[in-house]
């Protein structure tokens, strides 16, 4: 029995270190793919500032570029500000929701024990009864206009 299991580790071991070096040589692919890729969007943004440099002037055509990438970064923080909020609110009713099933879970768990306890019987409606209230108050009583799809 010693032999099988040295050799089922030896082969598990074998694979995992397999899979470690295949994983390591995409990253380092990928890796060198990017750093290609962004020479590639280097080189095409000097030939566009060379052609118009020569349509339009160099000062014109550097305004033209700088003010460009200003504009994009100013859009990237935009998007970014205001897809923070619609996140945070979201890892906060997924919170919420697990806070929930973790209570009622907790107290589902408790009325067995509660069971066989002397005079735990008296006490498990009550339990159930917090446990539906903690239920109620975390997931509202549903939407009040279907077509708003707000909570109450």
């Amino acid at each position: 029995m010693g032999t099988l299991a040295s050799l089922i580790s030896a082969l598990a071991s074998g694979e995992a270190m397999a899979v470690l070096r295949r994983a390591r040589m995409t990253a380092i692919l990928y890796g060198l793919a990017a750093i290609l890729a962004l020479s590639g969007i280097g080189f095409l943004i000097g030939a566009a500032y060379i052609w118009l440099a020569a349509r339009y002037g160099p000062l014109a055509t550097s305004l033209g570029f700088g003010l460009g990438f200003l504009v994009l970064a100013a859009l990237i923080v935009l998007i970014d500000r205001l897809t923070t909020g619609m996140r945070a609110r979201r890892r906060a009713r997924r919170r919420k929701a697990d806070m929930t099933a973790l209570g009622v879970t907790a107290a589902l768990a408790l009325l067995p024990a509660l069971a066989k306890s002397k005079g735990g019987m008296a006490l498990a409606p009550v339990i159930a009864l917090v446990a539906y209230a903690v239920y109620r108050e975390n997931m509202g009583s549903g939407p009040r206009n279907p077509d708003s799809g707000e909570t109450s």
